[in-house]
């Protein structure tokens, strides 16, 4: 079974949390990618629910971590994502969802300076965003008594007062 033991359950006694494995796959990336997203100060997170059919243990939580270049050289990049590991293991298994993959994305001048206090409030934060699922605005229905928008050429609408 995909679990670990901690102490850290009431009554001194070892609790069960799902074990924390990490992505390595482009596409699993890219699927995180399009989910749902919530921005911190000092970084990114994006997470997805998993979909069952999927060849994946259900019970397990998947986190991948990324800093692109613009954070600065290999060395700052690293740093950067060992902040991120930490957290992920720190905060994760205790918040994080069964069955989810997050990803952690860094952010220029933050991820690697931002105290790392404040960041764990911070992955607090967006994992309660991200599962709550109010990260994003809602889709608008379009009002029944208005034209849709025009896009694109094409012959336009006779103007009010102008030539018909």
């Amino acid at each position: 079974m995909a679990e670990a033991l901690t102490a850290d359950a009431p009554g001194g006694e070892a609790a069960r949390v799902p074990a924390m494995t990490t992505l390595t796959r482009r596409a699993d990336f890219l699927r995180a990618a399009s989910a749902r997203r919530q921005g911190t100060a000092g970084f990114l997170l994006q997470g997805r629910r998993r979909d069952p059919a999927e060849p994946v243990a259900p019970q397990e939580i998947r986190v991948g971590y990324t800093c692109s270049r613009k954070l600065g050289n290999a060395v700052a990049r690293n740093r950067a994502k060992r902040r991120l590991r930490e957290l992920a293991r720190q905060m994760i298994p205790a918040r994080g969802q069964e069955g989810w993959d997050y990803v952690l994305v860094g952010r220029p001048e933050a991820t690697a300076t931002r105290d790392f206090a404040e960041m764990l409030s911070d992955l607090k934060y967006a994992l309660t965003r991200v599962h709550s699922g109010t990260d994003r605005q809602p889709d608008r229905a379009p009002r029944p008594d208005s034209a849709p928008r025009r896009r694109g050429k094409g012959p336009a609408k006779a103007q009010a007062g102008g030539k018909p």
